[in-house]
């Protein structure tokens, strides 16, 4: 009998048998094609790490992780802040597997419960001041605060906060945005440090004011002006800035100094650690190739390729490399000294001392 006279004698409830069954079938498809969509992982991270021209520490990172898995990353950028707040907005719908963020925005991220517990492979070889307690997240690259300037229009980096007040850096300076931007963040944190107070940066930040240019989202966009010329000075990270500056020649980094009021003498050159912070997100809607990013990421073959391609520095204390990037920056950090900040007095108070920014600055 012909398959479509027997699909015309069939019973009402043969009928219904064969559309549940091609009903099946079609779910089978879909699930199929799920199974091929789930071969993807979504990273939000904050900018710094892949490469201008492709040939970032991400770069390298996501392409040999497509090659041993067969999972494709899908990459998102932006400042810190922007991320977390991106994640925050989807919480109830997760769109991303991984978030990679500077602190105070990694703890702000964990306070507000956007990431879930996992320590991955390596883990234990990270520093506990680079990773939560509770293995909500961890460093997966080590970094630094500071600065840069135009080495072709400054003959030598300026020395002191101070020194940013000349006139000569009016419309020639600016920051990324406190409370947005990571290394935005950091100049505020760097400051309360360096004057001894919020007070007393704030009211040095309300002068350099006059010098500012106005608000960046984006920390990353800033050097390309300061290697053009078009600024003289901006905020930024030792990684960042090492890598960009493979192609941006005039770019220097500096750490300021404060300025001692009792005898009018420079200090010694500071900066704290900003590493570059991954967690598992909650709810994430491929949580198993997160968990799977998460530990080739942290892997001693990626973690020897930080200095040697991303510019910047190991998250493992066991992974040493000596590669010209290295030596590089271990001269550059050579003499600055490294304070610690109070991430859970900054993580409580954030919102209050950006205000308090705002304020002061008329941002």
């Amino acid at each position: 009998m012909p398959a479509n006279t027997h699909a015309r004698n069939l019973t009402p409830i043969a009928a219904v048998i064969g559309s549940l069954a091609l009903a099946g079938s079609l779910t089978a498809c879909g699930g199929d094609s799920a199974a091929a969509d789930a071969k993807v992982v979504t990273v939000y991270s904050a900018d710094g790490l892949k490469g201008e021209n492709g040939d970032g520490w991400y770069d390298k990172v996501f392409q040999d992780f497509q090659k041993r898995t067969g999972i494709k990353v899908e990459y998102v950028e932006g400042g810190s802040g922007e991320m977390v707040q991106r994640t925050v907005r989807e919480k109830t719908n997760p769109q991303a597997d991984v978030l990679v963020t500077l602190p105070p925005f990694i703890q702000q991220a964990d306070g507000k419960g956007l990431l879930q517990k996992y320590a991955p492979k390596g883990s234990e070889q990270v520093n506990g001041t680079d990773k939560a307690a509770d293995a909500t997240w961890t460093s997966v690259v080590n970094n630094y605060f500071g600065f840069v300037y135009n080495k072709k229009e400054l003959k030598q980096a300026p020395t002191t906060w101070d020194e940013l007040l000349d006139g000569r850096y009016k419309n020639k300076l600016q920051y990324s945005t406190p409370g947005v931007a990571g290394d935005g963040t950091a100049v505020l944190i760097k400051a309360i440090h360096d004057f001894g107070g919020k007070d007393a940066a704030l009211a040095y930040l309300k002068k350099l004011q006059a010098n500012n240019v106005g608000p960046s989202a984006s920390t990353g966009k800033l050097a390309p002006k300061v290697d053009k010329g078009e600024l003289l000075v901006a905020n930024g990270d030792v990684q960042m800035n090492h890598a960009q500056s493979k192609d941006m020649p005039n770019l220097g980094i500096w750490f300021p100094r404060a300025t001692d009021k009792a005898t009018d003498a420079a200090g010694e050159p500071t900066t704290f650690a900003l590493p570059y912070a991954a967690g598992l997100v909650t709810k994430a809607p491929h949580s198993e190739n997160g968990r799977k990013l998460l530990d080739f990421m942290l892997s001693a073959a990626a973690q020897r390729q930080v200095s040697e391609i991303g510019g910047g520095f190991s998250a493992r204390k066991d992974v040493k490399t000596t590669d010209a990037n290295a030596i590089a920056l271990a001269k550059l950090m050579d003499g600055v000294e490294v304070f610690q900040p109070d991430w859970s007095d900054i993580d409580q108070n954030l919102t209050t001392y950006v205000e308090d920014w705002k304020s002061a600055t008329g941002s």
